[in-house]
């Protein structure tokens, strides 16, 4: 809008001002009635975390009324769902693509430390997944580009006293589950998303989805993958989160 200034002498700041003031007006009329034209379609648009992200009405109830493969309903109870992922803080990590390493080690016969080249090569699939953040908010059928988890634990075998899995990240972050359900076929090392290398604040270059459990158990800027005898508590897990983190019961806190 402001482009309508051009052709306006330098010397004149009083005009110019006035045509300044006038656009943004006319800039927040039209935000005006695209809030309105979006919230009469059954959209609810909500600030999070200082960031404008919209609630589809439609898409939440289209989830409740549909069920996941194992029979549960596709959206967890008290979830919603948005249109797009958003990023929810955290200590970043280097996003340099040629910096990023991957140590895979603990109870293990044969630690590795893979680069994103190394993943790359390593019979990356594309999944469509749902993520269900513990704050309330659900992304759905997000295509991740990567490396099942799986696959890394066989690469590296894995020793019969492996119990438990460890995700390290940047910052010291860590967030743990259990060994079988780490191994689930839909949990992935990602560095891509609908298409598109992940943003820094999704964690780029790489980080591990999850999609069976709360979003806090799906480190950004991942580091490692640590297979344990003991289970250990993460980040959030030992500041009261629960340590299972089962959307469909609800297991938000301890």
């Amino acid at each position: 809008m402001r482009g309508i200034v051009t052709g306006v002498k330098l010397n004149d700041s009083a005009q110019t001002r006035r045509i300044l003031v006038a656009a943004d007006a006319l800039e927040k009329m039209h935000a005006r009635r695209r809030f309105i034209k979006t919230a009469a379609s059954g959209t609810v648009l909500t600030l999070l975390g200082g960031g404008l992200y919209t609630f589809s009405d439609e898409l939440t109830q289209e989830a409740l009324a549909a069920n996941r493969k194992d029979g549960r309903p596709r959206l967890p109870p008290g979830q919603r769902v948005l249109r797009q992922l958003k990023p929810m803080g955290g200590l970043q990590g280097d996003p340099r693509a040629s910096r990023f390493r991957l140590k895979i080690h603990g109870e293990v016969q044969q630690p590795l430390t893979l680069t994103l080249g190394d993943l790359a090569k390593s019979n990356p699939v594309t999944l469509s997944l749902d993520v269900h953040c513990v704050t309330g908010w659900s992304v759905l059928g997000a295509e991740f580009k990567g490396v099942r988890l799986r696959d890394l634990a066989k690469k590296a075998g894995l020793k019969p006293s492996a119990r438990y899995v460890i995700l390290e990240a940047a910052g010291g972050y860590t967030a743990n589950l259990p060994l079988d359900e780490a191994l689930h076929e839909d949990n992935l090392i990602t560095w891509q998303m609908n298409g598109e290398r992940l943003r820094r604040a999704h964690g780029a270059p790489v980080r591990a989805i999850n999609p069976h459990h709360y979003f806090w158990k799906s480190p950004k800027w991942i580091t490692g993958i640590r297979f344990s005898k003991r289970d250990e508590p993460g980040y959030w897990e030992v500041r009261g989160y629960h340590n299972h983190a089962d959307p469909w019961k609800e297991e938000r806190h301890a």
